[in-house]
């Protein structure tokens, strides 16, 4: 289902890249793999814009502003097979390109699935959970293929990598930014103080979902994992001053935000 890659190549670009191991893959499906996920996807967008679709989770905090479709009897045909594939063909390639054995995929698709970001659409650089509420393992990978086919630079959504403020525990600077391009993967481990997000509002126009498929590998724990069961979120910049974001992060994470 994805095109053929220089592996070693991808080894090697995922263990050196700054501020946290990631790589990014252009052309990752087939062309016409691609082109039926687009469509299919787009029908999908629909049903979500004009609320055809139940079992569809809408995320609308100061935080975060997205849609997801997380439940494989929602996906359609190719959509579903594209999902079985990074969930099991693509396990030995994964496991390759990271260099990381052992990983399992996340088949319940928690947090992942296919993520819609309406007009005003933004993720606040955060740090994801680091052990599954359900299965108890570690969060390690995440794949995000991203499936827009335009993307303007005026329109913000760019997926930014942050470094970590150890001292603070919070992200220090923002160190690559990434478009959301068509047919994209970017693969990325969550572990490493993995500060990411899209923190500036999409100016999208209004009838334009930023779209993209999401999935999650697993490990089990290390000992010295930090043991999160909901993700941190940061503060933007405009946010910073404001308490009730302060108390709204310390609500979901039970982790007090210093300044």
């Amino acid at each position: 289902m994805i095109n053929q890659f220089d592996f070693d190549e991808l080894k090697k670009q995922y263990l050196n890249n700054d501020p946290f191991d990631h790589v990014v893959i252009d052309d990752f499906w087939k062309e016409n793999i691609a082109n039926e996920l687009l469509y299919e996807m787009e029908e999908t967008a629909n049903n979500v814009r004009t609320f055809q679709m139940d079992n569809v989770t809408r995320y609308k905090s100061p935080l975060e502003n997205k849609i997801v479709v997380p439940h494989w009897d929602l996906f359609k045909k190719t959509t579903y097979q594209a999902f079985t594939y990074l969930n099991s063909e693509f396990l030995p390639i994964i496991e390759s390109i990271t260099n990381i054995n052992n990983l399992k995929p996340d088949v319940g698709l928690h947090g992942g699935g296919l993520h819609f970001h309406p007009t005003n659409g933004n993720l606040n650089v955060h740090k994801d959970y680091s052990i599954h509420p359900k299965l108890g393992k570690m969060r390690k990978l995440n794949i995000i293929v991203y499936m827009n086919p335009i993307w303007k630079d005026e329109w913000n959504g760019n997926l930014e990598f942050w470094s970590h403020d150890d001292e603070h525990n919070q992200p220090k600077e923002k160190i690559k930014s990434i478009k959301p391009s068509f047919n994209r993967a970017v693969i990325f481990d969550v572990s490493q103080n993995g500060w990411h997000g899209l923190p500036e509002y999409t100016k999208q126009p209004k009838d334009v979902y930023r779209q993209s498929m999401a999935l999650y590998y697993l490990i089990e724990p290390l000992s010295d994992i930090e043991n999160r069961a909901k993700a941190l979120f940061a503060p933007r910049e405009d946010q910073k001053n404001d308490e009730s974001i302060r108390q709204l992060i310390k609500d979901r994470t039970k982790i007090t935000w210093t300044l």
